[in-house]
């Protein structure tokens, strides 16, 4: 494999019972990039994740990761390597942000001392130090969330793969986590990042994958994502809608709001 290319998959497919949710689907992750997987809701985001993760098997294809790791095979050493946030915080609501931190460096075996430093940078930086001994089952969602991407950050992995990570946070805090995403990729490190809100991935991603019912749309930068739409110009909204046949759905659906307005308010006139 490339030495710049840390993700390599190849023709994955995954089913459950009559549902393809992902159909033969590949693509290739480098090191240094943040990677945008997009695509309307039951495209396959989800599964295709999971799949890295080894937490599903693909039905067939083959997953490669870091030169030669399977995520089922090389399960234990491919997690080490990876920091993942969810949507929703899949933290242990029991524990206090600081029992969460030292349980984690203890299972990664972490350097005490540097994962201190580590924490006391990310919690300063994201103004959660003052929840650090408090239980995680208070915290509000925001604060929950950003306690998720401090434990994903810590180990300072390859690849961090993020799920609406921004969900929740303050206008602040989402800057913050844009720049702790920068200065993740600068160092050489990847990111496959998953969001419905098109205007952050237009603005974070190097290179944007969308799929539509588990197939592969579209993969490129966002000038190659528009001249593929024969939409020069257009936002990354404008050219998602228009790759994944939904564009004349939309401008329908606008139409019909619009007139029923306009019919009420000529109504209510009279």
């Amino acid at each position: 494999m490339n030495n710049n290319i840390i993700i390599k998959v190849e023709n994955i497919s995954k089913s459950f019972g009559e549902v393809q949710a992902v159909d033969n689907l590949s693509f290739e992750i480098k090191n240094g990039e943040v990677f945008g997987l997009l695509g309307p809701n039951g495209a396959g985001k989800t599964t295709t994740v999971k799949m890295l993760l080894g937490l599903l098997e693909a039905d067939q294809g083959e997953i490669n990761m870091f030169g030669g790791l399977h995520p089922e095979r090389d399960e234990i050493e491919v997690k080490k390597r990876i920091g993942y946030v969810s949507e929703e915080p899949l933290i242990y609501k029991s524990m206090t942000p600081k029992q969460l931190f030292d349980f984690i460096a203890s299972i990664r075996e972490l350097d005490e001392e540097e994962t201190t430093k580590k924490l006391q940078y990310y919690l300063e930086s994201l103004e959660a130090v003052e929840y650090y001994d408090k239980l995680i089952a208070t915290l509000s969602r925001g604060t929950a969330q950003k306690i998720q991407i401090i434990a994903s950050l810590i180990h300072e992995p390859e690849l961090l793969i993020m799920d609406e990570p921004l969900t929740g946070l303050d206008a602040k805090s989402a800057k913050i986590v844009k720049e702790i995403i920068e200065l993740h990729t600068e160092k050489g490190g990847a990111v496959i990042f998953s969001t419905h809100i098109l205007e952050i991935a237009e603005d974070l991603c190097d290179r944007i994958c969308i799929i539509n019912r588990g197939k592969l749309v579209a993969l490129g930068t966002i000038e190659e994502l528009s001249n593929l739409a024969n939409k020069a110009g257009a936002d990354l909204e404008d050219i998602f809608l228009r790759l994944t046949e939904q564009d004349e759905s939309v401008s329908q659906i606008i139409a019909r709001l619009r007139n029923t307005i306009n019919n009420r308010e000529v109504g209510a006139d009279i």
